[in-house]
């Protein structure tokens, strides 16, 4: 059964591609299936079993169908503006299924690929990211992301007081010098310059030119300008919901990964459709554990649907006092550390919030082992 639950972002992109191989105003089936999910996912609640699989060729399976999938929709959606004149309201509908593709189920299957060990594997998960116009996004994220998370020089953090729209701005610029700073960085221990043809930013804009190039042979200039417009706002939504994973929380540069240094989002859709992406907290303590072996943590804060934490953060406001604030209150003061807890206050001060840790009646506690 629990193989089983794995084939849910299947059908989502299955819901896609049925859509566009219909036509006309079904080309919406794509994006539809974002509320759907949202509510779902608030219905369904929380999520806390263990999952009971064994067999990595079955697991594997969804993986590599949600990361070829969506990159193959592309070609679906080129091959639908060739045979049929869509209006420009089904165009953006069109735009808005493959974008919503790009990011569930293909981001989270494209991640567990490139942090597997075999190298056929991490190469798909490298280029399946065509659809978010990042095909060196595995970079910053394991080199980088990995080592530097809730630190400040993790660009995936946000600070407390940033608000989604500064962050994923922000976000889109910082991850790609970084990765084309890193890849330069590992060619000058090479004794390469950093221009050398070796730099993985040329392998990566050749793959894009050569996509662009097929998606004009389907459907001409219309296919490449609707496909360009669904990989930006793609990359966009991604770098959105790495605000939700890591907003706010704080560890000292250097000091030891533990499980409180990022927010799990463990309601029974958020876990599936995202191939446990969502449950991740085990997975910054080992990055080789495959999706189905994760453990969801039951002592950590419980963060709401991922879908709900990004709609809310649409507006500041809401996902500042509703959302976030609740939960780094509780963070501060029961899971952080002395040292944690004195950069959360100067954080909190910045971003004109309340000073919780001195509030009348708040017992503060100390964190001390890295599993917390």
């Amino acid at each position: 059964m629990d193989y089983l639950k794995y084939w849910t972002p299947v059908l989502v992109l299955a819901i896609a591609f049925a859509g566009f191989i219909v036509g006309g105003d079904f080309v919406w089936l794509g994006i539809i299936t974002f509320p759907t999910l949202a509510l779902l996912d608030t219905i369904a609640g929380r999520d806390f079993s263990v999952r009971k699989m064994g067999n990595a060729t079955l697991a594997n399976l969804p993986i590599w169908i949600c990361a070829v999938g969506p990159v193959a929709l592309y070609l679906v959606f080129a091959w639908r503006l060739s045979i049929e004149h869509l209006t420009g309201w089904q165009m953006f509908g069109g735009i808005m299924s493959v974008a919503w593709m790009g990011v569930i189920p293909l981001v989270p299957a494209a991640h567990e690929l490139y942090h597997m060990r075999g190298t056929v594997a991490r190469t798909v998960g490298r280029y399946a990211h065509l659809c978010i116009l990042d095909c060196t996004r595995d970079i910053g994220h394991v080199v980088g992301h990995h080592i530097d998370v809730a630190t400040p020089a993790d660009g995936d953090t946000a600070v407390r007081g940033t608000n989604l729209y500064a962050f994923t701005g922000r976000a889109i610029v910082e991850s790609t010098v970084y990765a084309l700073r890193m890849e330069a960085g590992a060619l000058r221990k090479k004794g390469l310059s950093p221009w050398n043809i070796r730099h993985r930013a040329y392998r990566a804009i050749l793959a894009q030119v050569i996509f662009q190039g097929i998606l004009f042979m389907i459907g001409g200039w219309t296919a490449v300008a609707c496909g360009l417009a669904g990989m930006l706002v793609a990359r966009a939504w991604v770098e959105s919901f790495n605000y939700f994973q890591h907003y706010g929380l704080i560890r000292l540069p250097g000091a030891p990964i533990g499980r409180r240094h990022v927010w799990n989002h463990l309601n029974w859709f958020s876990r599936t459709v995202a191939f446990e992406i969502t449950n991740h907290a085990d997975h910054h303590l080992n990055s080789y554990q495959v999706y189905y072996k994760l453990v969801p943590h039951r002592q950590a804060i419980m963060m709401p649907s991922v879908f709900i934490c990004f709609l809310s953060a649409l507006i500041p406001p809401l996902w500042n006092e509703m959302i976030v604030k609740p939960a780094l209150k509780r963070w501060d003061t029961e899971f952080a550390t002395a040292e944690e807890r004195a950069i959360a206050l100067k954080q909190n001060q910045a971003a004109g919030w309340p000073d919780w840790q001195h509030e009348p009646g708040v017992a503060v506690g100390r964190a001390t082992t890295v599993g917390i």
